[in-house]
């Protein structure tokens, strides 16, 4: 058996999308006997700090053991997961980038140097990994070529993501104190993930079904999104305000992966109007919950949704100024028809069938490609292929 050797270089032990991504596919890596694996920290902001308790115990201690390069080790491939993205030559014979385009474009922002994104793509010989082909799509337009550009997707811990038994999962929700139907949502409550949008909808929705709820999972130490929620809300009118007050529920401390999986699996739907993502983790994560889910179609989620457990909402596609503060960085978005949203949240909670057999399509569909192990297995094969 031939022994190939891997560095990885990210973040740990933080709750960034890309330190999560980093931390998942190394607890995968570091089960790889033919492989020879070690790990970089890399520098983040000071404002980051050090947070454990996100993954199991044995999690993390397989994160915590995973070992430093020695100072002349050599590497067949190097796997680059910060930001920015750094495209400048490793001593490896491959180097591999992470990045993603949720505005399906590159911009000087996302490279080291902020240099232009064309040039940097020319003096490389680095190859692109992106979780998505809308971001793929991205890459590809900013001046990648189209063969060092791969799609590799996210997956998911078949451990932590699973549907309840329904005795289970009324045991949850009354511990919870959840009652009626239940709308989940995640994230960073930033523009790009139309949290205005869903609470427009639910303030009507409630009109017609007075005991749904709405709970909402921010992460206000990275991301401040309490204050963002409240910013949404203040551009409600007062009677929609009123409204949802007593139907919002919101949590904005870090809480571990297995607790956030008790979030989906207690939850009637997940609902994600999303304008640009990269890729949407919670959206798949859901999906292997066993919830229907409710996303803006033509983006990312597309490429692991179904019409078998997903209510795709219809979208048009619009240029934008994602940076107000830097104007002459343009992208795409997409626009979630806000009417379309409203039905498609009316219909989950009046369509029980379709529940039903997202709880048992969505988690099979996943299983079958959409695992870490599955993630990892394309990403060897691209970078020692």
């Amino acid at each position: 058996m031939t022994t190939r050797a891997l560095l990885v270089e990210g973040w740990r032990h933080i709750p960034h999308s890309y330190a999560i991504v980093n931390q998942f596919q190394c607890l995968e890596l570091a089960t790889r006997s033919d492989l020879r694996l070690a790990h970089r920290d890399i520098p983040h902001p000071d404002v980051w700090k050090r947070q454990t308790g996100l993954f199991d115990p044995v999690m993390e201690e397989a994160i915590d053991a995973l070992r430093p390069p020695e100072p002349e080790e050599r590497f067949d491939a190097v796997l680059r997961m910060g930001f920015p993205y750094d495209y400048r030559p490793s001593e490896a014979r491959r180097t591999l980038v992470f990045g993603t385009a949720e505005w399906r474009k590159l911009s000087r922002l996302n490279i080291v140097g902020q240099g232009d994104v064309r040039l940097a793509a020319s003096r490389s010989d680095a190859i692109m990994i992106t979780p998505s082909q809308w971001s793929r799509t991205g890459c590809i337009e900013s001046g990648f070529p189209e063969s060092r550009v791969f799609c590799v997707p996210h997956g998911v811990h078949p451990s932590l993501h699973h549907p309840l038994s329904e005795e289970e999962r009324i045991r949850l929700r009354q511990r919870l104190g959840w009652d009626g139907f239940v709308f989940l949502t995640i994230g960073s409550m930033t523009h790009n993930k139309g949290l205005d949008l869903t609470l427009r909808a639910f303030a009507t929705l409630l009109e017609s079904h007075p005991d749904a709820l709405l709970f909402i999972k921010g992460l206000d130490s990275l991301y401040g999104s309490r204050d963002k929620l409240l910013a949404n809300i203040r551009g409600l009118t007062h009677e929609q305000k009123e409204r949802i007050r007593p139907r919002v529920r919101y949590e904005g401390r870090s809480l571990s992966f297995r607790t956030m999986a008790l979030l989906y699996q207690a939850a009637d739907a997940y609902v994600s109007p999303y304008r640009g993502e990269g890729f949407n983790m919670p959206v798949l994560e859901a999906v292997a919950c066993g919830l229907p889910v409710i996303c803006t179609a033509g983006g990312a989620t597309d490429d692991f949704t179904t019409s078998d457990f997903a209510l795709r909402i219809d979208s048009r596609i619009e240029p934008i100024t994602p940076y107000p503060q830097v104007p002459d960085i343009k992208g795409w978005a997409l626009q979630p028809d806000p009417d379309h949203l409203f039905n498609l949240m009316t219909h989950a909670v009046e369509t029980p069938d379709f529940c039903r057999q997202a709880r048992h399509l969505g988690p099979a569909f996943v299983a079958n490609g959409f695992t870490w192990r599955h993630v990892i297995d394309q990403l060897l094969n691209i970078a020692f292929s």
